[in-house]
């Protein structure tokens, strides 16, 4: 018993006449009434009552018809839900971002409209530091990640640019240096840094020093914190000055002031990163984001 021969019973009793089911088959009525034959052979019993070529479902046929309707409203269920899958919009999307990536607009934005757009996937979110979520992703632990290079981008990985933010300068609330609107390199050369670098020594902070010694300034290092909110706080704890994305601005952090960082680089890359082998739900992420920020943002 194959799938078309309930197709053809469930056609013919609804039309309740072998010829009109065979035209709403697109087929002719002896093959149709010979695969009913075979069908009806499998089963054991007649399904039918027949008069001329006008047929009417007897007991055993009314039971059939039941379950043969299920088995089909079924089998379409699978099949478009296996298509579903192929095209991203069902499953599990496994999605890293780092600890700054939850204040940046941009980043935010994209999950609501990804939720929007695909409401029956289910997201499931991973912190970390941009190395570690790296790290997971080419061991296939995470579908795409939202993080902050430089990294490389070898082991079938792809990045797609999000979002370039001006630096800004962290101050313990009351510092001298709050009161200007904007901040120069060598108005830190008193100030004791704070840094978040990475376990490789490049990355951000990395960059920022040496932005920091072109223009003349050799970074006094107070405290290394393991992220950048920590850095935020160690300044409202008057441990020192950090310079951060300007989107953790948004902390709002008692006893810290936030002043435009005079250089033009570096600025605060964050994208979408992923597998070029990442699965439908992945990519139509990226998909999404290509859409909201057209050209600008291509895999690289």
């Amino acid at each position: 018993m194959e799938l078309r021969h309930l197709r053809y019973f469930v056609a013919t009793a609804e039309a309740q006449h072998f010829t009109q089911a065979a035209e709403q088959l697109g087929m002719a009525q002896p093959p149709l009434s010979q695969q009913i034959r075979q069908l009806e052979a499998e089963v054991g019993t007649p399904l039918f009552d027949r008069k001329g070529r006008g047929v009417r479902l007897n007991d055993a046929g009314r039971a059939f018809l039941t379950c043969a309707q299920d088995i089909l409203q079924r089998a379409d269920a699978a099949l478009q839900t296996a298509r579903r899958a192929a095209r991203g919009e069902v499953g599990e999307l496994t999605l890293g971002f780092t600890e700054s990536a939850s204040f940046n607009a941009v980043v935010t934005e994209l999950i609501r409209q990804y939720r929007q757009r695909y409401p029956d996937v289910e997201m499931t979110l991973t912190q970390g530091d941009s190395e570690t979520l790296v790290a997971q992703l080419r061991e296939g632990a995470l579908d795409a990640a939202f993080v902050r290079p430089p990294f490389a981008l070898d082991g079938g990985l792809a990045f797609a640019p999000l979002d370039e933010e001006p630096l800004m300068v962290a101050l313990p609330l009351g510092h001298a240096l709050a009161r200007r609107k904007r901040l120069a390199p060598a108005d830190l050369a008193q100030e004791r840094f704070i840094l978040y670098s990475r376990k490789s020594g490049y990355g951000l902070s990395a960059d920022i020093m040496a932005a920091c010694r072109q223009h003349g300034l050799n970074p006094l290092i107070g405290q290394r914190a393991p992220q950048l909110s920590s850095a935020v706080n160690l300044v409202a704890a008057g441990m020192g000055v950090a310079i951060v994305p300007a989107s953790l601005r948004h902390l709002r952090p008692d006893g810290v002031a936030c002043r435009p960082f005079a250089l033009d680089w570096p600025r605060a890359v964050l994208g979408l990163a992923l597998r070029e082998d990442a699965g439908g739900r992945a990519a139509n992420l990226l998909r999404l984001a290509r859409e909201r920020d057209g050209a600008a943002v291509q895999p690289r």
